[in-house]
C-alpha cells in the first residue's frame, strides 16, 4: 500500500474517533504538539520509528512523551496502534490528513500564501478575507517568505492560484514587449 493512501486511511480513522468524542480540534493540536516535538528532536523520533528497537519499548517511549504532552487516551491508543502496525513512520502524513480533515469538517479551507517579505497583521488580515471572499469559504494561511518574487504575493487555495507577484507581472511585461505589444 502507498504511504500516502495509508496515511489518509489511518487520519480517517482517528478523525472518526475524534468526530466521536466531539474532539476534533483537541486531538489537532495534540497531534501538532506531538509531530513538532518529534520533528524537533531526531534521537526521539529514530527511537520510536525504528523497528530495531522493540515494539514494546517503542510503544512505552511513545505512550511517556503522550503522558507528558498530557494527550488524550485516543491519541495514545492511536500512536500505539502505529507502532503495531509499522505505520509510526507516517506520523507527519497523517497529521497533514487529519488536519485537511478537520478543516473540511470545519468549512475551512488552507491557503499558501508566498509573499516577497513578512506581512503585517492587517496584510494578512485583508489577505485572508479577499481570499475567502474570492472562494466563498473560511480560510487559514501558511504563510512563507521568498524574495525571489520581488514584490506581492502568490496565494494558492485548493486547486486555485492568485498569482499578484511583481515577478510575474514583469514577466507578463518582458513576453508582451517581446511579441511588439
Amino acid at each position: 500500500m502507498r504511504s500516502g493512501v495509508a496515511a489518509r486511511r489511518y487520519a480517517r480513522a482517528l478523525f472518526a474517533l475524534a468526530s466521536e468524542e466531539e474532539r476534533i480540534e483537541d486531538v489537532r493540536r495534540e497531534l501538532d504538539s506531538l509531530c513538532e516535538l518529534l520533528d524537533g528532536n531526531a534521537e526521539l523520533r529514530h527511537a520510536i520509528q525504528r523497528p530495531l528497537f522493540p515494539s514494546a519499548e517503542r510503544r512505552r517511549v511513545l505512550r511517556s512523551v503522550c503522558e507528558r504532552l498530557r494527550t488524550s487516551d485516543t491519541l495514545r491508543r492511536f500512536c500505539s496502534f502505529l507502532v503495531d502496525q509499522r505505520r509510526v513512520v507516517e506520523l507527519a502524513a497523517i497529521r497533514a490528513a487529519y488536519s485537511e480533515l478537520a478543516d473540511e469538517a470545519a468549512g475551512r479551507m488552507r491557503a499558501r500564501v508566498v509573499s516577497a517579505s513578512p506581512l503585517s497583521d492587517a496584510q494578512r488580515e485583508r489577505l485572508r478575507q479577499a481570499l475567502a471572499a474570492r472562494t466563498g469559504r473560511q480560510l487559514e494561511l501558511d504563510l512563507e517568505v521568498d524574495a525571489s518574487l520581488l514584490g506581492g504575493a502568490v496565494a494558492t487555495v485548493g486547486g486555485l492560484i492568485f498569482d499578484g507577484s511583481l515577478r510575474t507581472q514583469l514577466e507578463q511585461l518582458r513576453a508582451n514587449l517581446m511579441r511588439g505589444h
